[in-house]
Order: structure tokens, then C-alpha cells, then sequence
């Protein structure tokens, strides 16, 4: 029997504009991490999210470490961070010593809980404690509920980072992701909704921090003839062939959005009548774009774990995954304060035992989504 061919999660999607700008770099001899596509890049993502400036990095995770270095993190510091995301939100406070503090998720939007926040916010305050910034996290491609999150963290004084990693293209109240905070962090990796391979950016209305932080990812070179350094700096710039991948994925942004809400409501709509499955639901304060269609199982209801459906998507060749694991309940991060949403609801740690992550790449094809569809039908009917 012939192998089925394989559903990836997210894989990347070309869309044929990017080529253009790769050539111009070879025909240049632009090869190198500055030049004419980086910084070509960095206006348009800027001028798509509505922010004053941008720079362009190797990752997302470089772009959150940069802006906590721009606020001041020294080692010690505690930083406010989102439990229910991939490591790389948290990662950077502990390149700078710092010790993060994690705030599990609401029901509403899976993202960060402020009822949680008010309770962590008032117990580092008793302890005269509080945090030095803030990770705020817009998880699968939807907004944190900023309003009541940036009220809390303007009462205590906090900065925030808006890691929109997932999040490129989705809004708050009419705004952008990325622009709804002091820093917003994108990530450009192979399975986001637009790629450059691997990238990121940091994007902000403050532009003198913004050149301090163009510095810092390009060796913290001081301005002289011989290579003199003052300060510590870091090998963070993204590529110009890199850049102009990035620069033909970003006339698709709303194409792709498109395609991915478009596979989410296919998903609903097949899967809708089966009790016991619910879908992330879309919070009412703005678009989420999609990034991945995510849902949770009930097992009492399906008769299905998480695991089942995985082991049943891995004998037909097909990527999925379970939710993120919330940081948290990490080895490496177990020794950190959390606080849940509820004294005794913790959200995330239910999110992560019944959610799994459907395939959504937006060039899938509906052939492939009705294999991804019959997979769960079929596993349901037992």
C-alpha cells in the first residue's frame, strides 16, 4: 500500500512574489544581514501594523529579548509572562537573569486571565516586589483582552511586550496586534501565516529605542573606524535574502488570513454536530486570524483523549499536536511563581489535557482537510 501523502500542521506557503526580491539581493550582492530588503521589510511591517518603526531579527525570540533589555530587566527583576505559550515567550527574561511570574489564561480568548493578573499584581505589590515588565502573549492568533490587562500593568507602573508571535494581521478594537502595547514582537519561523525561514521583529512607536535596539543585534559597534564595542551586543540581524522572502509573503498578509479563517470555518462546519468538541472560540473585540484551528475534547462526551486523536492523525500521516504545554508545568520553569485564573481553576493546565491543534496551513488543500476530517468522524463513530 502506497504511504499517504503528508498533512503537515503549518507548512510554509509560497506565494511566488518572493523570488523577485531574493534575485534583486543576488544581483546586488546585497548577501548579507542589512541592505536594501531589510529595511524595505521593516517599513511595510510597520506601516500594515500601524507603529512608527521596526527592526528586523533572526527570530521573535531576539525581538522580546531585545525589549527587555530596553526596559531594564537587570538579573533579579521579575517579569510578568503568559503561562499558556511556547517556551521562546519566557526564555529571554532568563537570558537576562530575570524571574518570570506566570499568569494563567481566561475561558474566553485562552489568553491572559485578568483576574489572575489583579491577584499577582496585589500579592508582588504586599511583597513590595513588582514586576519590572510585562510578556503578554496573543495566543493562535488571537489578542489578549488588552483594555482591563493595560489598565492593571498602567496602575502599578509595568511595561509591556506584546508577543503577537501568532498574531500578524489580527486586531483589538479596530488596532492591530503587535501595536497595542510599549513593544510588539513578531516571529517570521517556517509554520507563522507569513515566513522568511526564520525571523522576527520588533516594532514600536519609540524610535530612539527602536535604533538602540538596531544597535545591540548588530554587535553593539560603535561608530568608529576599527571595531570598538562599549557594550555587549548580539548577532540578531535578519538577512537581506531572508528579508526579501518576508517582503513578497507580506503582499499575501490578507490573502492568507482569509485561507485560514476560511479552513476554520470549514472545520466548524463539519465538525460542529459532534458533542463533546468545542473550537476556540473568537473573542467579539476583534479577527483572529486563524493561525491555527485549535479545539478541545470533552472525553467523557467523544470517548476521546488527546492522545487517541493524535496516534489515529499519525497512522494516516498527518502533523498535529497538542496545545501548548502551559510554561508553568515546564521542568525547566516549575520553580516559578503562577497564578491561576480562579484560586482553584486553572485553565490552561484543562486547555492542555483536552486541546490538540488541527492542521492549517493555508496550502492545504480541501482534500487534505477532508482527510483531517474523517480521521476525527470516523475515531467519534466507535
Amino acid at each position: 500500500m502506497d504511504t499517504l501523502p503528508r498533512i503537515y500542521l503549518s507548512a510554509p506557503h509560497m506565494s511566488g512574489y518572493e523570488q523577485k526580491y531574493i534575485d534583486e539581493a543576488f544581483s546586488t550582492n546585497w548577501i548579507a544581514p542589512l541592505g536594501p530588503n531589510v529595511e524595505a521589510f521593516e517599513r511595510q511591517v510597520a506601516e500594515y501594523v500601524g507603529v512608527k518603526g521596526a527592526v528586523a531579527l533572526s527570530s521573535g525570540t531576539a525581538a522580546i529579548h531585545l525589549a527587555l533589555k530596553l526596559l531594564g530587566v537587570k538579573p533579579g527583576d521579575r517579569v510578568i509572562c503568559s503561562s499558556f505559550t511556547f517556551a521562546a515567550s519566557a526564555n529571554p527574561i532568563i537570558y537576562e537573569h530575570g524571574e518570570p511570574v506566570f499568569i494563567d489564561s481566561e475561558p474566553e480568548s485562552w489568553n491572559m486571565s485578568p483576574l489572575a493578573l489583579e491577584r499577582a499584581l496585589h500579592t508582588l505589590a504586599r511583597e513590595n516586589k513588582l514586576p519590572k515588565a510585562a510578556v503578554v502573549v496573543d495566543l493562535y492568533g488571537q489578542s489578549a483582552d488588552m483594555d482591563p490587562l493595560m489598565e492593571l500593568f498602567n496602575h502599578y507602573h509595568i511595561p509591556v511586550i506584546e508577543d503577537a508571535a501568532e498574531a500578524l494581521g489580527s486586531t483589538y478594537k479596530g488596532k492591530y496586534c503587535g501595536s497595542l502595547a510599549d513593544y510588539g514582537t513578531f516571529s517570521f519561523n517556517g509554520n507563522k501565516i507569513i515566513t522568511t525561514s526564520g525571523g522576527g521583529m520588533l516594532v514600536s512607536d519609540n524610535l530612539e529605542a527602536l535604533e538602540k535596539a538596531r544597535f545591540w543585534a548588530t554587535q553593539a559597534r560603535d561608530k568608529a573606524r576599527h571595531y570598538q564595542h562599549s557594550e555587549i551586543g548580539y548577532n540578531y540581524r535578519l538577512s537581506n535574502i531572508l528579508a526579501g522572502i518576508g517582503r513578497g509573503q507580506m503582499k499575501v498578509i490578507e490573502d492568507r488570513i482569509k485561507t485560514r479563517r476560511a479552513i476554520f470555518d470549514r472545520y466548524v462546519e463539519a465538525l460542529q454536530d459532534i458533542d463533546g468538541i468545542e473550537f476556540m472560540p473568537e473573542a467579539p473585540y476583534g479577527r483572529c486570524n486563524r493561525w491555527l484551528t485549535t479545539i478541545t475534547l470533552d472525553p467523557e462526551k467523544t470517548g476521546l483523549t488527546v492522545n487517541d486523536l493524535l496516534n489515529a492523525f499519525d497512522d494516516q500521516n498527518i502533523e498535529a499536536r497538542p496545545l501548548w504545554k502551559p510554561l508553568h508545568l515546564q521542568p525547566v520553569f516549575q520553580n516559578y511563581l503562577y497564578f491561576s485564573h480562579k484560586e482553584n481553576e486553572s485553565i490552561s493546565e484543562d486547555l492542555f489535557a483536552k486541546g490538540i491543534c488541527l492542521p492549517s496551513g493555508s496550502s492545504m488543500t480541501e482534500a487534505d482537510q477532508t482527510r483531517v476530517i474523517e480521521v476525527i468522524r470516523n475515531l467519534c463513530k466507535r
